[in-house]
């Protein structure tokens, strides 16, 4: 079961509605679905939220540390309240996957990602559960720092926003540990079709 719920992002608002921020856009609309507020912690240097679900403590957190050193918030909680890699779900963006695309994976590698890298160190195992975002490719590879701190178009954005809302619905069976379950609500909850345009006629 899932107890952790981590998004990935920088702090500051010259980042917050930029593409490396998909995983605090995330953790944000989870915390109005269970009305709780994110404060700051000092001892894992993070904002965090404590709430419960079906009598089982649930964590929220947004590191505060910059994307690179993700980890040093996520191992400092993890250790101390016994928190497994597999009772982690990290969410971020995802180069590889178009906006609005969205999977659910256990393990693997960083793929090049800085703050699943970071998590990967500290906690010692690559064997939590990540939340990928799409949030689309530049097609070159020199450009992929331009573009993760850049905002997305608003079509971008919308389509982000959109698989972030499909994806809360899995939230329950990820807090009961019924990853199955969430990975089929994750992977089947497809984007509405775009209309047809309408006839002039």
């Amino acid at each position: 079961m899932i107890k952790l719920f981590v998004g990935l992002g920088n702090p500051g608002a010259e980042y917050e509605a930029t593409r490396h921020n998909a995983g605090f856009w995330w953790i944000d609309a989870l915390a109005r679905e269970l009305k709780v507020s994110l404060a700051p912690e000092k001892s894992c240097h993070a904002l965090l939220a404590r709430t419960t679900f079906e009598g089982q403590s649930l964590w929220l957190m947004k590191p505060q540390t910059f994307m690179n050193l993700s980890g040093q918030s996520v191992a400092a909680l993890a250790r101390f309240f016994k928190i497994q890699p597999a009772e982690i779900l990290v969410v971020h963006d995802e180069l590889d996957l178009a906006a609005g695309q969205v999977k659910l994976k256990l393990g693997g590698s960083h793929a090049g990602h800085n703050g699943l890298r970071d998590i990967h160190a500290r906690l010692g195992s690559p064997d939590y559960w990540r939340l990928r975002l799409g949030i689309g490719h530049p097609g070159v590879k020199s450009e992929v720092i331009n573009w993760v701190l850049k905002r997305p178009s608003v079509e971008q954005r919308i389509a982000i926003d959109e698989c972030i809302s499909r994806s809360l619905k899995a939230v329950p069976q990820l807090a009961r540990g019924e990853m199955d379950n969430a990975t089929l609500i994750v992977h089947t909850s497809k984007p509405p079709r775009p209309k047809p345009p309408r006839s002039e006629n």
